[in-house]
């Protein structure tokens, strides 16, 4: 009977585990240690109007409307809705909260609705849910506008899977009306 032996580079041994382990201990602490896409209250030049106070620290929790317990305008039928980003503030002294919803369905990526929450009212509409656009970023800044970044279509033959226009949206309040600004930009494939 002859010995099989494995060649030496094959050979895996105390200092391949050990790489193996920390490669896997920092895809791991890299993942924990990632913030999540809830937006955040940033910094901005002081405007005329309304003003956002800075979050507090740490410590005390920012205050914020819950838009879980909301009734948001959108038309999902059996489906709930899901809301996939939120930012919160003090606006004009109130908390207030921004969140971008949609109707979770069971496949696809379904488009999103913004909506500002306040505490003593109906939720406004910044973004109705009809736009097409799957927003990826949101924030309320310090001087009282709504940000935000969305993915779209520059028309209905563009497959849903591949969104070709990148859409940077601004919100701000005057005379106790929102209006809305939005600025698309066609995204390279590779």
């Amino acid at each position: 009977m002859t010995e099989r032996r494995i060649p030496g580079h094959a050979r895996s041994g105390l200092k391949h585990w050990v790489l193996v382990a920390a490669g896997c201990a920092a895809v791991v602490g890299g993942a924990l240690g990632a913030t999540s896409a809830t937006g955040a209250v940033t910094a901005g030049q002081a405007a005329d109007g309304p003003t956002a106070e800075p979050a507090p620290p740490a410590a005390t929790p920012l205050p914020e409307v819950d838009p879980a317990k909301a009734d948001l305008p959108l038309e999902c039928g059996p489906f709930p809705v899901a809301v996939s980003l939120k930012a919160a503030a003090v606006l004009d002294g109130a908390p207030v909260t921004v969140a971008a919803a949609h109707c979770q369905a069971d496949m696809g990526t379904p488009p999103d609705g913004v909506f500002l929450l306040a505490a003593d009212g109906a939720p406004v509409t910044l973004l109705p849910d009809s736009e097409g656009l799957t927003v990826t970023e949101l924030a309320i800044r310090s001087d009282g506008s709504v940000r935000g970044t969305a993915r779209g279509y520059s028309s209905p033959d563009v497959p849903r899977f591949s969104p070709d226009l990148r859409v940077d949206l601004t919100w701000t309040r005057t005379a106790g009306t929102w209006t809305g600004n939005e600025t698309r930009t066609p995204v390279h494939g590779a």
